[in-house]
């Protein structure tokens, strides 16, 4: 939870270390900016870019010193491992190929580990990870960022708690139209790197927005995955990735379900939706407005909850920043995950025992459950919509 930490323990402002992140990318500054909403980290140190003069310029203008703007990830950990105020974690926000070779330099130092999702490009370096992080006795946080929605952690309560009776469907989308046309053909970088199989791995779309689908859910509603059947479509001529794909999910308490993740839907910006019906009821959330969440029943009238103005369960409640009528959002979602992991981290720093609730972010076990779904996506696909087994 993001409240006041209650043992007695003295808090301390951690340090991190970024690898990623410079002039032009994206995601490393929505890092930071989510980490600087609780004040509860600073960043110490970086490889912003292969470039070092990129590398140099992004530091610079965050105030970081000199001397802790490393040429290389290599350099960074080795320096870091060893200095008397060294960084506490590492926040890995690059390609998905380069996701494997950093976070395992980082983990082999001893230090904790914070990496973008997909984890890896294929399980067998997701799994050394987890071994690695075990072996060394580590967190290891994988930034699943809609998980962070106060709404979607009361949701998750309910539905422990029996609300929607028996889960019978899940229905989950999650369409955005920013490929409809060839964009990575103009040099934009975000496309780029996306649609490039060497650095965003087996698939595009699964990889990149059909992974939070499947984390959404799982987190949600504790359902596992049986089997699935994928149809990875390539819509726009000379892409080599999936930019589309519909996928059907039998899970193993005889449960069914539905995901449809594009990235050529005319007309959607960022629309992660779930639908969860259940004997007794059903529930909708949506990310484009998180704020509030749809329950209807089989026997009483439909409510809207909304965050801030109604009471939630106490854990999602803790979640919860600003009174209602203020939108939450993306960042607050993100700080959330955050906020958790550096909670945790100072916890276990103190000695503090790390019960359930104070661990409440994605771990390297979620981020291998990701990469196998879009593995056996894609291995289905190229069966020919073929079900396989999970």
């Amino acid at each position: 939870m993001i409240e006041n930490n209650k043992s007695g323990m003295k808090k301390s402002r951690l340090k991190y270390g970024m690898v990623g992140g410079g002039a032009g990318a994206f995601i490393g500054e929505v890092h930071r900016k989510a980490i600087a909403l609780d004040g509860k980290a600073e960043l110490a140190a970086g490889v912003f870019s292969r470039d070092y003069q990129n590398t140099i310029n992004t530091g610079e203008s965050l105030n970081i010193d000199r001397s802790r703007l490393y040429q290389t990830y290599e350099e960074m950990a080795e320096t870091e491992a060893n200095h008397e105020n060294g960084i506490d974690f590492i926040s890995i926000v690059t390609p998905n190929n380069t996701h494997f070779p950093i976070a395992k330099t980082f983990l082999g130092k001893g230090i904790h580990v914070v990496c973008d999702k997909p984890l890896t490009v294929n399980s067998q370096e997701a799994e050394e990870l987890k071994k690695l992080t075990e072996a060394k006795d580590l967190l290891f946080c994988v930034t699943y960022t809609y998980t962070g929605y106060p709404m979607v952690k009361h949701l998750r309560e309910m539905i422990k708690n029996g609300v929607l009776g028996e889960l019978r469907v899940v229905n989950a989308e999650y369409p955005q139209d920013w490929l409809a046309a060839p964009l990575e053909k103009t040099g934009q970088k975000q496309s780029a790197w996306r649609t490039d199989p060497s650095q965003s791995g087996k698939s595009n779309c699964v990889g990149d927005i059909g992974s939070h689908i499947e984390n959404m859910v799982s987190y949600l509603t504790g359902l596992k995955i049986d089997s699935l059947c994928a149809r990875l479509d390539t819509f726009v001529e000379g892409r080599v990735l999936d930019d589309n794909a519909t996928i059907m999910v039998n899970y193993d308490s005889g449960a069914r379900g539905l995901y449809w993740s594009s990235q050529v839907a005319v007309g959607h910006d960022n629309g992660l939706r779930v639908r969860i019906y259940g004997a007794k009821a059903s529930a909708e959330w949506s990310q484009e407005n998180p704020n509030y969440l749809r329950i209807s029943y089989l026997d009483k009238p439909t409510e809207i909850i909304s965050r801030g103005r109604d009471k939630l369960y106490p854990h999602a409640q803790g979640y919860s920043r600003i009174p209602p009528g203020h939108p939450e959002g993306y960042f607050e979602a993100f700080a959330n995950i955050y906020a958790t992991f550096i909670n945790a981290l100072n916890k276990k720093r103190s000695g503090v025992a790390l019960a359930a609730e104070g661990l409440d972010f994605p771990k390297v076990e979620e981020g291998i459950r990701g990469v196998r779904f879009i593995e056996k996506c894609v291995e289905s696909s190229e069966r020919g919509a073929a079900w396989v087994n999970f």
